[in-house]
């Protein structure tokens, strides 16, 4: 479940390796440039947490951040 606090979407997925946490990042980051909107993330072995603002709208999250967040939901099913 994604959470809003500071001004960003926020969200922790874990996997069963290191390899299927990458394979995922892989997939969100062909997604996120088909839509030109780029996350704050980071990977440490099997968990991927993930940050989503709009820089351009003053660091705030908007419906880009929204429809990029559902979009990777879709991914880690």
């Amino acid at each position: 479940m994604w959470q809003e606090t500071d001004n960003k979407l926020y969200r922790k997925f874990e996997f069963k390796d290191f390899v299927a946490a990458f394979g995922f990042m892989s997939k969100v980051a062909l997604l996120a440039e088909k839509q030109n909107h780029h996350p704050t993330w980071t990977n440490t072995y099997n968990n991927v947490e993930i940050w989503l603002t709009s820089h351009d709208a003053g660091n705030t999250v908007t419906d880009r951040d929204k429809k990029l967040a559902a979009a990777i939901d879709k991914l880690s099913m």
